[in-house]
């Protein structure tokens, strides 16, 4: 065996264990939202559903983006985790090319490398489809999240952004649907 086939190894049962998606292969390219205004997406999206990764555990999950400078958006996460205790993250969000700018990068730690934050499609108003993935070498692991302005989406919507990930490989039944009951997010908005 390799090197390269054993640090995949290894990092692929990291991974694993952690409940990241991985899949064999480089990530796709898929088409982005076109023409995206980020003025038009900034404000408060409810977390529907979400590939299962180690950062987000809780529910109640919304993200709050907001201008911070010309060509930067600010990024708020907020989740209810099992606890009861209200867990926050904050960084940043930009083009890295204006030429595309539904393919962001986004940080959230100083000196740490940004993460592809690729807009696929959104109306702004009703729903929003993301997917970000990086390749591993022989592997690649991917993120997807279906958010809405509301904390619902219509299952005709649901249905749509899931075809718009099986399209690109993404395994739509790994999808885990985040609780946005009102009387359990109640302490969110407190």
């Amino acid at each position: 065996m390799n090197a390269l086939q054993v640090i995949s190894l290894t990092l692929l049962s990291v991974l694993a264990a952690n409940a990241q998606v991985i899949s064999p292969g480089r990530c796709p390219k898929p088409e982005v939202q076109k023409n995206f205004d980020a003025a038009r997406y900034l404000g408060k999206w409810y977390d529907i559903q979400r590939l299962p990764h180690t950062f987000q555990k809780g529910e109640c999950c919304t993200a709050t983006y907001s201008l911070k400078s010309p060509g930067v958006v600010g990024v708020m996460n907020q989740e209810l985790l099992s606890d009861g205790s209200i867990s926050t993250i904050s960084g940043s969000a930009w083009a890295k090319d204006a030429s595309e700018p539904a393919k962001l990068l986004v940080s959230f730690f100083e000196n740490s490398p940004p993460a592809p934050y690729w807009v696929l499609s959104t109306d702004y108003d009703n729903y929003s489809l993301v997917y970000s993935c990086t390749d591993l070498g022989v592997l690649h692991v991917e993120f997807a999240w279906i958010m809405s302005r509301q904390p619902t989406l219509s299952e005709e919507t649901l249905e749509d952004l899931h075809s718009t990930l099986t399209s690109i490989g993404v395994k739509v039944d790994k999808l885990l649907t985040t609780n946005q009951d009102p009387t359990l997010c109640s302490a969110m908005h407190q």
